[in-house]
């Protein structure tokens, strides 16, 4: 048997999804602006969560991201966390498990350490995942600021004059 044969029949089922934050504004206020709302709730300034929330938009990682806003990774990544930003977790989702069941007592902190496998700083930033919501608002303002417009007759309009209208075909 052939690796043609194994092969036989496979397809993809599933579809990648774009991780971070979008990078298309659509608002007449900047994300620092609206971000000034939620303040108190972010790990650092509104401009910094700003920078932050830019930087990783476009593809910087999490520790550039930060260097950028002059905050420690660890800021930046529950920044990007509090935003709405999913997988700025350091663990695997069996490793947050175990920082789950380290949160109802059910293991120890040494123990539920030792099982992860993780920094004291990793375990704590997936301790702050574990423990804290994103912020709706923040989350809002990140979507609404950065996001792009992705309907289909949006695309459409946008394509009007390149593409024509099929009917012109038959």
């Amino acid at each position: 048997m052939g690796l043609s044969d194994i092969a036989a029949g496979i397809e993809t089922t599933t579809e990648q999804r774009t991780r971070g934050v979008a990078s298309v504004d659509r608002t007449d206020r900047s994300l620092v602006e609206r971000l000034r709302g939620v303040a108190e709730d972010l790990p650092c300034t509104p401009e910094a969560a700003a920078t932050v929330a830019r930087a990783y938009a476009g593809g910087a990682s999490v520790g550039e991201s930060a260097d950028e806003a002059g905050v420690v990774p660890v800021t930046a990544a529950k920044a990007l966390h509090l935003l709405g930003v999913e997988g700025v977790t350091p663990l695997s989702p069996t490793a947050r498990d175990v920082v789950r069941d380290w949160l109802v007592a059910e293991v120890s902190r040494s123990d539920a350490l030792a099982l992860t496998g993780a920094s004291e700083t990793e375990f704590a930033l997936a301790t702050f995942v574990e423990t804290h919501e994103p912020i709706p608002e923040a989350r809002e303002a990140v979507n609404e600021t950065l996001a792009p417009a992705s309907s289909m007759a949006t695309k459409r309009d946008r394509l009007a004059d390149a593409v024509g209208d099929p009917s012109d075909a038959l």
